[in-house]
């Protein structure tokens, strides 16, 4: 596993972002683990996290000319990785975001930021059903600008309605790749590993065999 990926993972469990116990989620399954991006709260957490995503957008190899950040979770990550990208990697990047609702007065429109222009790279939480980023997919490709791709934070690899995952589908469906810093087989990894952790395993490994998209017996 990447450096980036076992920190991303030790730092969720830190914050409390990554919880493991008995969780109901909106699907009706429950999960031995929860994850909450919410919970990056701290100014340490918040830069760390920049660096995690700017690490897997050069770990993709993704080429993009900007960064769009979904209202509202994928806002301020957008913002998090357009400075770490600067900062650890010389890559300067524009970065916008859009409103929920269109203002009418002052600049107006919904979109803040850079104009939408060349290939967008959006950066988003978690996917469940993907409907955010479908509604964004949508606003940027009417201005005449493409997408290169999405970055998330933790695939769950689980199956959706389908036999494919909800990740899986929105690939399928937009036509991009949607890249995670971390997924479920790195947490078993960190779990297997870990001396503190390990008394979680079997009921995570139970869980992805159940559900996974990429179980293992």
């Amino acid at each position: 596993m990447k450096a980036y990926k076992r920190n991303f993972l030790e730092l969720s469990i830190k914050m409390g972002v990554l919880k493991f116990g008995e969780f109901t989620l909106k699907s009706g399954r429950n999960s031995p683990y929860f994850f909450n991006a919410g919970l990056f709260n701290t100014g340490y957490a918040a830069a760390a996290l920049g660096q995690y995503y700017a690490d897997t957008i050069i770990e993709s190899g993704i080429e993009f000319d900007m960064i769009f950040g979904p209202a509202y979770k994928g806002i301020p990550l957008a913002t998090l990785s357009a400075s770490a990208l600067a900062e650890y990697h010389n890559i300067n990047k524009p970065f916008a975001y859009n409103r929920k609702e269109l203002k009418e007065h002052g600049e107006g429109g919904v979109i803040v930021g850079a104009p939408l222009e060349g290939k967008v790279l959006i950066i988003d939480d978690v996917i469940t059903a993907g409907t955010a980023v479908k509604e964004v997919y949508n606003l940027i490709e009417s201005t005449g600008a493409t997408i290169a791709g999405l970055i998330i934070s933790l695939d769950r690899q689980e199956i959706g309605v389908s036999n494919k995952s909800a990740i899986q589908e929105l690939e399928d469906s937009l036509n991009i790749p949607v890249i995670s810093i971390a997924k479920l087989d790195d947490l078993i990894d960190l779990l297997q590993t870990s001396d503190d952790l390990n008394v979680h395993l079997p009921a995570v490994i139970k869980y992805r065999n159940q559900y996974s998209t990429n179980s293992q017996s």
